[in-house]
Order: C-alpha cells, then structure tokens, then sequence
C-alpha cells in the first residue's frame, strides 16, 4: 500500500525559486559546504512518536489526525515510506512507538522483537540508520511516580528490565546512540519525596546501562535529555548544567553526552545556544532535537523549527565543536492540530530542513567572515594572570581606574544582520 501518495519521487532541491511545496529550496544534500555535505553536517532524523504516532490530541480535545496506517507493520512501512521520500538517513524511537505494549513483560518483549526484526529488514531495503532510540518509561501507570527514581523497588526492575530489551533493539539496529529521557523522574511535592534516595537510584539505574552496553558490545553513545518540568513540578535533568553536574557528582561523565532539545532550553528559562554552549565546553554536546516552542504558551509545544536566528545559532554551536559524530538533527516536532492531512508532514519538514541548512550556511559564513570573532576577542583583555588577591591590589595601585569600554551589542547584532541577510 502506498500511504503517501501525494508524494510521487523523493523530495528534490528545485532552489530558492521553486514555488513547489514538496521541494527543497535551501537544503541541497550533496552541496559542499566547508569540505562536508549539507547532509553530513546536519544528520536529519524523523522522530517516531510525533510523526508516525502522533494524532493531534493536547490537554483539551482528543486526536484530529485518522492516519491509513494503524498495526505495527503498517505504521512501519509508512515511516520508512515517508522517510525514504523525505531523503532523510536518520530515525529515531521508544519502545512503545513501534509495538504496543502486551498484556504481561513476556508478551511485551516478544512484540517488541518482532517489530524489530521487521525494521531491521526496512533498514537494509533503504539504507535509512536508526540516530537513536530509547524507552518509554513514562505514559503507564506503573510510572505515575517515576521509574528510576520511584520509591517502589519492584517499579524500578521493571524500568530496568525495560531499558534493557530497548537497548537490544537499539544494538540489533545499529543505533548510533541510546538516549534516557526522565519524563517523570522527579518530584511534584517535597513533602513525600527523599530527594537523595531518588537521585542515588538514578544514577544507580544508569550505571546498570553502562554495565550493560559492555556486556552486549552496544558502542553507541549514552544520552541525557534535560528538560526542567511537565509532567512533574521539577525534573532532575532540569537543564544542561544540572545534568552535568550530576553526571560528574556520580562519576557516569565519561558515559554520556546531552541530547538538547530547543523547547526544554526555553522552558528552562534559558537560550538554546546556552545549553549548547554549556554543553560544548564540557565536552558534552551530542546530539540535538530540533524544534521550538511558543512564547505565547507555557509548555512544551513541540513546533517544527523555522525561526532562522535559531537554526543560526544551533549550527554555530554544532560547528564550534567540529560537527556531530554519533548525533544528528531529530525532528522531535508535530504538526499542529490542524494540520491533519498527510501532506502536513512533509510540508513541516521540508521547512525545517530549508530552515537548519540556511543556518548551516550563515553559519559558515560567519565563521569565514570572521568581524564577530575579532569583535568579540577584542572586548577582553589578556587572560586574566594574576596569582593573588594582594598582586591584584598592587596591580590597581600602579594602574588606577580601569576605563569602561562598550559592549557594542547592537553592532554585533548588526553584523549578524548582515550575514544573514547576505547568505540569503
């Protein structure tokens, strides 16, 4: 069965003058920027969950979208449909997006590797890779109060155990990567909850993963995901600086890397470049869900990315650290609830590809315009040398007051400005 036949050919670069909506006007896979593809530098994926599960519902109304695909199988050969016609090489998923969960853990695994199985046939017909996967350990009732960090012992082996048939399949798919989400692991009221108990288990639960990804060859990289809140009053992957700080408090920093998504930074309260940044100079950016939330809304909205400053910004970071390696770019986005038909979802991501590979280019082409970096070096001083507080003193004395120079916001902002406008 054909389930995008709206789409007859995979989706071509027809340039900026296409008035064709299934075409590319930016994103040229094969065009050589800086010794790399486009393709290579941005490593799009297609997220399981919103794209192939999603239906439209939120909090206040049920599903508007009635998908031709519904079994396991069908929705499988819809995605690898759509992907191969999208002309992404990536995907990524839960355990619960590819099979329903079954009536008891046997049951449960034994679907899960049967769908499996027939992914791992999709793949080798496409030569689509799976970017990552992970598990769902967060819609089931058994996980209302967490599942690394809950306080029931036996919630915490069926997590576990959980995780583990997730990472076979991550493994027997050859996944470049395996992410941990904590959509619940966190608190609603310090009243009930041992913060130290829950953080200890978290960490134990991790390096249970550790242990076991030796144990089955899986070479893939460990992500974390930040995100500050929802579904709990706080989560304790809040954001990039709470991670690593756990990650270096429990000694699992050289096992992960941070998975950043867009719409979990400004919930946060902070710029997506701040938690690429922050994740960069630790060594420990990763890999990136691209999306963008609204202003206008305070939770977690999950829009496909058009904004150009922020595809700008993302890729400036993704290019500061020498490009991805084992990461990529996961459209962790959904349509909107209005947007029900199936042309919606090409229409989203081709304007999200368009979007990333314009900011790839401003990218670069600051990086070789080079005003903003001499700008910037030339607003400080030399590294700070001083050894004590006393040298500092008697440096004063000799020099008197220091003179206040600008901070020249507004040129720089100009100058990006400029670029930008340029590259366009």
């Amino acid at each position: 069965m054909v389930y995008f036949p709206e789409v007859t050919a995979p989706i071509a670069y027809e340039g900026p003058a296409s008035r064709n909506p299934f075409a590319f006007k930016h994103y040229n896979p094969g065009a050589q920027i800086g010794g790399k593809s486009m393709a290579e530098h941005l490593r799009f994926a297609v997220c399981y969950w919103h794209t192939m599960r999603g239906t439209g519902g939120d909090p206040f109304g049920v599903g508007t979208m009635n998908r031709p695909w519904s079994s396991a199988r069908e929705t499988m050969d819809a995605a690898f449909e759509f992907m191969a016609k999208l002309g992404v090489g990536f995907w990524c998923f839960h355990d619960r997006d590819l099979v329903e969960e079954g009536n008891s853990f046997d049951e449960s695994c034994r679907k899960l590797d049967e769908i499996v199985a027939y992914a791992e046939q999709k793949q080798a017909e496409s030569g689509i890779k799976l970017l990552w996967g992970t598990a769902n350990l967060f819609s089931h009732p058994r996980y209302q109060a967490g599942a690394a960090t809950n306080p029931d012992p036996h919630v915490f082996a069926y997590a576990a155990a959980q995780v583990r048939h997730a990472m076979d399949a991550t493994h027997r798919l050859g996944g470049k990567g395996y992410t941990f989400w904590g959509g619940r692991e966190g608190y609603d009221t310090l009243w009930n909850t041992d913060m130290k108990r829950e953080l200890d288990q978290l960490a134990k639960f991790l390096w249970m993963a550790v242990d076991y990804a030796r144990q089955i060859g899986f070479t893939g990289q460990f992500y974390i995901e930040p995100k500050p809140m929802e579904p709990t009053t706080h989560q304790y992957d809040s954001d990039a600086a709470s991670c690593l700080n756990f990650l270096r408090e429990y000694g699992l920093i050289e096992h992960f890397k941070l998975n950043i998504e867009t719409n979990h930074a400004t919930l946060a309260g902070h710029s997506m470049r701040h938690e690429l940044q922050v994740a960069r100079y630790a060594g420990a950016l990763g890999s990136i869900d691209a999306n963008r939330g609204d202003e206008l809304i305070g939770w977690d909205t999950d829009q496909f990315p058009t904004n150009l400053y922020l595809t700008t910004e993302i890729m400036l970071e993704v290019l500061a650290m020498g490009g991805f390696t084992t990461g990529g770019l996961n459209f962790d986005a959904k349509i909107r609830r209005q947007s029900f038909e199936t042309s919606d979802l090409f229409h989203a991501h081709i304007g999200g590809m368009d979007a990333f590979a314009i900011g790839l280019k401003v990218a670069h082409a600051m990086h070789e315009d080079g005003r903003i970096k001499e700008l910037k070096a030339a607003r400080y001083g030399a590294p700070v040398a001083f050894a004590s507080l006393e040298e500092c003193e008697s440096f004063v004395r000799a020099n008197g007051e220091p003179i206040v120079r600008s901070g020249r916001q507004e040129l720089f902002e100009n100058l990006v400005n400029d670029v930008l406008m340029s590259v366009r």
